[in-house]
């Protein structure tokens, strides 16, 4: 038991590649295993920074999610496996927590659920939350500004002339 423990992955498992491929193929793109959680070294499986929104993936056995538990019958060192299965909630619990304090969304996914719906929940949050991009005329250069004549204080506004160098209205040689 203790290498089969030993030997079980943290990071890089089977859903989280499964999922992180998922997200890369519908053009979506994010850091994964950062250390974003306030006051602790624990790292979240998949963050998308600016739209602050975290993933965290979940093995149904080893976070004790509600079906897996129920379901699975627990006949050696009961001792040990019922606090353990207890303390991977309580830290979920209080990192979920200290990260929605903190500003961040969180999602987490079971390894049981359906892979396409939790891409597009993940997508969902992630373009709610993204920070929308301002363009102002103000910062575009003035060659690149659309052609007009300066107008002239008293007199009625002047129709704009079409830009020399805008070549999509440009006549056909002859």
């Amino acid at each position: 038991m203790r290498a089969r423990m030993r030997n079980q992955q943290s990071k890089n498992t089977g859903p989280e590649v499964l999922l992180r491929r998922a997200l890369h193929a519908r053009g979506l793109r994010f850091r994964i295993h950062q250390p974003v959680v306030p006051g602790t070294r624990r790292q979240i499986d998949i963050v998308f920074g600016p739209s602050k929104v975290a993933v965290d993936v979940r093995g149904c056995y080893w976070h004790g999610h509600p079906h897996e538990f129920a379901a699975y019958d627990r006949r050696v060192n009961l001792d040990y496996w019922g606090p353990k299965i207890d303390g991977n909630r309580e830290r979920d619990a209080d990192t979920e927590a200290r990260l929605e304090a903190s500003g961040w969304r969180v999602i987490v996914v079971w390894e049981c659920d359906d892979l396409s719906e939790v891409v597009d929940r993940i997508a969902l949050a992630v373009d709610e939350r993204r920070p929308q991009k301002i363009v102002s005329r103000d910062r575009v250069p003035a060659e690149r500004q659309p052609f007009a004549q300066p107008e002239v204080a008293g007199t009625a506004p002047t129709v704009p002339t079409r830009d020399p160098l805008d070549v999509r209205h440009a006549e056909p040689n002859p």
